[in-house]
């Protein structure tokens, strides 16, 4: 997938000055990795990762996610004083995370920043099993190329394409001639997902979040008491 997004790259994005490439750990180091040698631009490591902090889209409320991303990732300003960055992900789903990680290059002296996704725009929600959030949650749903990448502030954003994904996963095993990518194209492969049971989806999950504890009132129970 990184060697199909450096192809992307080179045909559309060739005016794009990259003086390093920079993957958003540990998931996209593969593709970013890939993508900086078919770009022949210098990778580097700029961010080092609390491992102690899963995965922030997953994570109930908005503010909890803010708050995790900032203690996920410290920056290595060395890295990124006065550079042209590409950073690379594996996906961005609320836009949250990718949002806050472009200011952070930004505050450690980034002169531009990029911003590559390893995955296609997620636009629909997951229904088979993954803990995704609402339609109206995911940053790509409803809006274009341009509207994303002001919200997330980079200088230029680029997305995987739906079917070089597909090409680059089923290069793999060629027995495969199918897979399930529904929160990329919207095309749920059991074939009884209907637009009512996503609004219904939807709604349920809303309430869900609704009624979500606010941890910032848990305490540790009392010794004395255990």
């Amino acid at each position: 997938m990184g060697e199909s997004l450096a192809e992307k790259i080179k045909r559309e994005w060739k005016d794009l000055k990259i003086d390093v490439v920079i993957p958003i750990p540990d998931t996209s180091r593969p593709s970013a990795l890939q993508l900086a040698n078919a770009l022949n631009v210098t990778y580097r490591e700029g961010f080092i990762k609390n491992r102690y902090i899963g995965r922030t889209f997953i994570m109930p409320g908005q503010a909890l996610r803010k708050k995790s991303v900032r203690q996920k990732l410290n920056p290595i300003g060395m890295e990124f004083k006065g550079m042209n960055v590409l950073l690379v992900d594996d996906s961005i789903v609320r836009g949250t995370t990718s949002q806050q990680i472009v200011q952070m290059a930004r505050d450690a002296g980034a002169n531009k920043v990029y911003f590559a996704s390893a995955a296609p725009p997620v636009r629909f929600p997951n229904v088979y099993g993954i803990d995704m959030p609402t339609s109206a949650e995911l940053v790509a749903h409803g809006r274009t190329l341009e509207e994303v990448r002001e919200l997330i502030g980079c200088d230029a954003l680029i997305y995987q394409d739906v079917e070089a994904m597909k090409a680059a996963i089923g290069s793999l095993n060629p027995e495969i001639h199918g897979f399930d990518a529904s929160c990329f194209d919207g095309v749920y492969v059991t074939g009884d997902i209907t637009a009512d049971d996503i609004q219904r989806l939807n709604e349920d999950r809303v309430g869900t979040e609704e009624n979500d504890l606010d941890t910032s009132r848990l305490a540790l129970p009392n010794p004395a008491t255990v």
